[in-house]
């Protein structure tokens, strides 16, 4: 039991280190539009030279970002998305945004669960058993990533004190958040091109602001359709 602590103690340490240590550097003023603008060709012209190191040193920093629940992810998004292009930009943010996820909700289930379950057991065996029942626990999450009303940290944290297999958490979170991260990586695109006032009103500047605007709407509609036809289906 002490050495369970013990490890505990230090997975909190190591995560405290990190998330001071991102502040410590002025991570927050390097993660912003402004920075990165300014960076962006000097990052294009890394990524043409070395692809696999660019790719491979956005992904471990956007885990991290995602994985310590640090600000950022967004900027992320947007500015690997301007560099990469659209379709490598959607397949490492996809990846990095869940293996972060998936690393937050295990940190979680590490340090937490079992200190939940012993101080609140009937409430924590409630929850498993309904998280269980019918794929209901997998419809939940699908649902919180279609439509992000609620941040993801938490929901990364709330997952990680259920009993749902950790595989299955990735791979409702890819598959959930894939439409959203797609809008995001399609914008981030277009603002990439944004060199002077005249392009913001460009068509595909437009239509990227207008799909981040219309996005949550549609899955909302999207979600209630398919939960009446899960609903009939289940009767």
């Amino acid at each position: 039991m002490a050495g369970r602590t013990a490890k505990r103690t230090a997975v909190l340490l190591a995560v405290a280190a990190g998330i001071g240590a991102f502040f410590w550097l002025d991570g927050p003023k390097h993660l912003n539009l402004e920075a990165l603008k300014a960076s962006r060709q000097g990052l294009a012209d890394l990524y043409a030279a070395r692809p696999v190191l660019m790719l491979g040193g956005y992904f471990l920093l956007y885990v991290a970002v995602a994985g310590l629940a640090l600000p950022g992810a967004a900027v992320l998004t947007l500015a690997g998305s301007a560099v990469f292009g659209f379709w490598a930009g959607l397949a490492v943010v996809s990846l990095a945004s869940t293996a972060g996820a998936s690393l937050a909700c295990l940190l979680a289930r590490y340090v937490l669960r079992e200190w939940v379950a012993a101080r609140f057991p009937q409430a924590l065996d409630r929850v498993d058993r309904g998280m269980a029942g019918t794929g209901a626990g997998v419809w939940y999450l699908f649902s919180l990533r279609l439509v992000p009303v609620v941040p993801f940290f938490l929901i990364n944290l709330a997952m990680g004190l259920t009993a749902m297999p950790l595989r299955t958490f990735w791979w409702v979170s890819q598959l959930g958040m894939l439409p959203g991260t797609a809008v995001y990586v399609f914008a981030g695109v277009e603002l990439g091109r944004v060199n002077t006032l005249g392009d913001v009103v460009s068509p595909g500047m437009l239509a990227a602001l207008c799909l981040l605007g219309v996005f949550p709407l549609v899955a909302r509609w999207a979600l209630s359709r398919l939960g009446r036809a899960r609903g009939r289906g289940a009767a």
